[in-house]
């Protein structure tokens, strides 16, 4: 097989699938609870080119749910964190990291620098997310969205569907309804769960100038939603 260290892969799809998974540029915005195991995810099933995306350091508050938290990556970009992490997994990996925050017309300059077959978009910020979709869809780059992990724990309520019939996720309704604005009611695939969130999960903190909302979580929930991610773009791909 032409694959060694992924021959199962290759038993799995064949050979021409694996030389086109080979050939494929991913982008991962976000690589925090949920965006981490989909790049982790991807990069073993033998994309060949990645381009992720973080600004964010890992905090002590990370270790319950998020791939790159570890005690001995306190304090350290997750992007960096996550391409040491690839680059040992697949050494021929071409990589691309930034360890920066997306936003407004950087955004469109990003997705605009260099052909892209997919984009995962696991940003948890409103506005950059929106942005991200919007810039896909008017380049019409494929694109798949993490809705809300945070405050669910039934895996069994775990969907994939297009955004238009998401439902029981305050993130995706936030999202849909900036999208209309923008003129994107469907045809953006989202990963989100039906479960009812559990108000005593989300509590108010004190932010530097609003008030803000942390939320529970979970170790699990956030992997499955990036292999749901994940397993969405590698059989499109």
């Amino acid at each position: 097989m032409g694959y060694p260290w992924n021959s199962r892969t290759e038993l799995l799809f064949g050979a021409e699938r694996m030389d086109h998974l080979a050939g494929s540029h991913v982008l991962v915005v976000g690589l925090g609870g949920v965006g981490a195991y989909a790049a982790e995810q991807i990069c073993r099933a033998g994309v060949g080119r990645m381009t992720i995306v973080d600004a964010d350091e890992v905090q002590e508050s990370n270790l319950n749910r998020q791939l790159p938290a570890l005690h001995s990556t306190l304090g350290r970009p997750k992007a960096e964190v996550m391409a040491e992490r690839l680059m040992d997994i697949n050494p021929r990996l071409k990589l691309t990291v930034l360890h920066e925050f997306l936003r407004d017309e950087r955004t469109e300059e990003l997705l605009l620098s260099t052909p892209f077959d997919y984009i995962v978009d696991a940003i948890d910020s409103l506005s950059p997310k929106v942005y991200l979709l919007h810039f896909a869809v008017k380049h019409d780059i494929p694109v798949v969205s993490s809705m809300g992990a945070g405050a669910k724990m039934d895996p069994a309520q775990v969907k994939l569907a297009d955004i238009s019939k998401s439902f029981n996720c305050t993130l995706a309704k936030m999202v849909r309804k900036r999208l209309h604005r923008l003129g994107i009611r469907r045809g953006i695939p989202v990963v989100f769960s039906t479960e009812m969130v559990d108000p005593e999960a989300v509590i108010e903190v004190e932010g530097e100038e609003c008030k803000k909302t942390t939320t529970g979580t979970v170790s699990y929930m956030p992997a499955i939603f990036g292999c749901y991610l994940a397993s969405h773009v590698i059989r499109h791909l």
